[in-house]
């Protein structure tokens, strides 16, 4: 039997799908604010940072200053927060990623919680599993009549699991 065909648990299955990923969830999350942010602005401060992620500014310090050791933004003690080349590429990829899993669950009818079911699937899938999840919302972009047999379907069938 192969590691493939194993059950394990949900912590097991996220350290198999790691990917050579050197991220935690939680400095994904502030990659991907910081980028969204220099979008925006060019910039970050720690006190922004703190304030979009709900957290306090000593916890987006610690996390920041952990970013900029991997190479990933440029931070000075009460300074500005800069995306270095490699956090600009890496802050992309997740902001893609997010946007792509949420606009798969606006696809599929998702509009209660949609920011939560979004930030809870983005850190556990795959690469793989992302890039078919794009190519069908562009399916469904380019064909609008099958999103649309979905919903009517969706209607007509429920919604499966746990109905009565």
């Amino acid at each position: 039997m192969s590691k493939n065909d194993r059950f394990y648990t949900v912590r097991g299955y996220q350290l198999l799908n790691q990917e050579d990923k050197s991220l935690t969830s939680g400095m994904e999350d502030y990659l991907e604010m910081i980028y969204r942010n220099m979008e925006k602005e060019g910039y970050i401060r720690i006190n922004t940072l703190s304030r979009l992620l709900n957290v306090k500014p000593s916890s987006a310090t610690k996390m920041v200053q952990k970013l900029a050791a991997l190479g990933l933004v440029d931070y000075q003690k009460y300074g500005i927060i800069f995306l270095t080349e490699d956090g600009k590429k890496y802050g992309k990829f997740l902001l893609d990623r997010h946007n792509v899993i949420e606009k798969f669950l606006q696809n599929i009818g998702i509009t209660e919680n949609l920011l939560l079911e979004t930030e809870l699937i983005e850190h556990s899938i795959s690469k793989n599993t992302m890039k078919n999840i794009d190519l069908l919302n562009g399916f469904f972009e380019t064909h609008p009549g099958v999103l649309e047999e979905f919903k009517k379907f969706k209607e007509i069938a429920g919604h499966g699991i746990g109905k009565t």
